[in-house]
This record gives structure tokens, C-alpha cells and sequence, in this order.
């Protein structure tokens, strides 16, 4: 029955506080990953503390809220290897050295960006025990995102050291980071649009992933799985064919 003696709450009340842990887990997670996963590859850039701090405050709450969020942010995120930000590039300690091991065991997703520098790689783009990628034991996707092969360029040719220079340091660059991530079993590649499959740099880094036993994908940047690539795809355009 309706107690008409009691008065109809307003705006004055007081409100409960909401209890936040009380919602299921499902419901807490999906919370987190609104707050704390993003869509771009996270690295060492100034804009951080424009776009990704102000999520992190979340971490301060509580225990429990942090290490419930601290899990979801470093497993749902992708993490660059080596920064590629022009204030970043030359700093010896890239992000994955500053974030604590303990962390760097939610990690499942890395990313490889290859072209920046490639003149004259930075000499801090080594992979060895400072990147703490022992602690990696959870990714199993590495992403490779090719800006340029210099190879495939007659006008980058005066500033090369090498015709199959950058080639040959990237296909070792990715030998080591598969040596010491053993866990990953998928290697996605991607690229801007100036990069054929058929590039030399794409061509030995893909032999390398095979060789490894790696199960190759393509991201959406390029969209090789949708595009027409190649010589096929001149040969088309001459023919007035724009897609297959």
C-alpha cells in the first residue's frame, strides 16, 4: 500500500552515496574500459597529460580499485616498444622500462613502429634486459607499423648506408623482440599507404615471423585486406578498374 503520509523525496534530500563496488564485476569492468582503454598506441608523448593522466586518476582511489584497473589498462592497451616522438626518440629509457615489472605481466599487446630514423636509427632501439620484456609473459600480439621502406625509394638512396641497411637492422630488431617474447603467437602488420606488400622490408620482416611460426594478420591503416595492392593494382587502374 502506498504511504501517502510519508512526503515525495526532492531535490533538497540528501543522496545516498553510490557504492560503486557493489555492481557485478561485468559491469566494473565494462567501467574501466570506457575509462582507461584507448584507442591509440600509448608512448611516451606530451600530449599524455592531456589525454591519458587524467584516466589514471582512478588508480588513486582505493587498494581494490586500483588493482582491478591497473589489470584492465595494461592488458587492453597497446604499448609502443621504442618511441618514435621527437622530443622522445633519443631517450635511453623508452616506456616499457619505466613501468614496473609487476605491471608489464598484464601486458598482451606491443607495438613495433619502424621508419622513424631510419638515416640513422637512434642508438637506444636495442633490444636487451632494460626493456624488462622477461616480464612480458602475457602478450601474444605484436604489431609492426611500417612509415616507409627507404629501400623501395630511389630518392631516399644518397642518405642510406646500405641499399638493405634498414632492412636487415628491422628483420633483426624483430628476431630479438621474438626471442625474448616467446609468448607471442600473432604478428600484425600495418603501414601507411606509400608501402607495398611486395617492399623489401615487408617481404624479411614477414620471412621472419613465418620462419618463427608466427600467425600473420593486417591492420586496418592500410587495409590489405580490402585494397587491391601491388602491381595488380596499376595494372587494374590502366584498365579503368578501380576494385575487384
Amino acid at each position: 500500500m502506498l504511504d501517502i503520509s510519508k512526503p515525495p523525496p526532492t531535490s533538497a534530500d540528501p543522496v545516498e552515496p553510490f557504492r560503486f563496488f557493489d555492481l557485478p564485476s561485468e559491469l566494473r569492468l565494462r567501467v574501466y574500459e570506457l575509462l582507461l582503454v584507448f584507442p591509440k598506441t600509448l608512448d611516451l608523448d606530451p600530449t599524455n597529460a592531456r589525454t591519458v593522466a587524467p584516466h589514471l586518476r582512478i588508480f588513486t582511489v582505493s587498494r581494490r580499485m586500483h588493482d582491478e584497473a591497473t589489470r584492465v589498462f595494461y592488458s587492453r592497451n597497446t604499448f609502443r616498444v621504442f618511441p618514435i616522438h621527437g622530443r622522445y626518440i633519443n631517450k635511453k629509457h623508452p616506456l616499457l622500462a619505466l613501468i614496473p615489472r609487476k605491471n608489464r605481466a598484464h601486458m598482451t599487446r606491443l607495438e613495433l613502429r619502424l621508419g622513424p630514423g631510419f638515416t640513422s636509427p637512434p642508438k637506444h632501439w636495442v633490444v636487451d634486459s632494460r626493456l624488462g620484456l622477461a616480464a612480458t609473459t602475457r602478450v601474444h600480439k605484436l604489431r609492426i607499423f611500417v612509415e616507409l621502406d627507404p629501400s623501395s625509394h630511389p630518392s631516399f638512396g644518397e642518405l642510406l648506408i646500405g641499399q638493405t641497411y634498414y632492412t636487415e637492422y628491422s628483420v633483426t630488431m624483430l628476431r630479438a623482440l621474438l626471442a625474448q617474447i616467446p609468448s607471442v603467437s600473432e604478428v600484425e602488420f600495418d603501414a601507411y599507404p606509400g608501402v607495398k606488400k611486395s617492399s623489401p622490408l615487408l617481404v624479411g620482416l614477414m620471412d621472419e615471423a613465418k620462419l618463427n611460426q608466427k600467425r600473420i594478420t593486417w591492420g586496418d591503416e592500410r587495409g590489405w585486406d580490402t585494397i587491391v595492392d601491388d602491381d595488380l593494382a596499376g595494372v587494374l587502374q590502366k584498365l579503368g578498374i578501380n576494385r575487384l
